[in-house]
C-alpha cells in the first residue's frame, strides 16, 4: 500500500515527536547561551554589565534544569542511562532519515489544466 502523507494517519505520534524535538532544539540552545554568558562575563570591564550577565546565566541554568527535568519526566531524555539515551537517539536519527526519503512532492509539478482560468 502506497502511503498517502496528507492523511491524518500518516501524522500519527509526529506532535509527540514534534515536542520532544522542540524542546530539544532549546535544551541545546540554553547551554550554548550559557556558556556564551560566561564568556560575555569574563571578557566585560563595566562592574554593572557583568552583573547583569551573571543573573541572566543563573535564570538560564535555572530554566536548563526546569526543562532538563520536564525532559526526564516525559521520556525524552535519559542522562542517567547512556543505553537508553543511545537507544532514543538511533531512534530519532532513524526517523530524520525516512523523513528526508519521503517523496513529499510529485515528480511531475505541471499544473496545467488544474486551475481554472480565463479564456483569452
Amino acid at each position: 500500500m502506497e502511503m498517502d502523507y496528507l492523511d491524518p494517519q500518516g501524522a500519527e505520534h509526529m506532535p509527540e515527536m514534534a515536542d520532544a524535538s522542540f524542546a530539544l532544539d532549546f535544551l541545546l540552545s540554553l547551554k550554548n547561551g550559557i556558556h556564551t554568558y560566561g564568556i560575555a562575563i569574563t571578557e566585560t570591564a563595566n562592574p554593572g554589565l557583568r552583573k547583569a550577565f551573571y543573573r541572566q546565566m543563573e535564570q538560564s541554568i535555572d530554566l536548563h534544569a526546569e526543562l532538563t527535568d520536564l525532559m526526564i519526566s516525559k521520556g525524552w531524555l535519559y542522562p542517567h542511562d547512556v543505553g537508553k539515551q543511545f537507544e532514543l537517539d538511533l531512534k530519532s536519527s532513524e526517523m530524520a532519515v525516512s523523513i528526508a526519503k519521503m517523496e513529499l512532492f510529485p515528480i511531475d509539478t505541471d499544473r496545467l489544466g488544474m486551475f481554472a482560468t480565463p479564456d483569452k
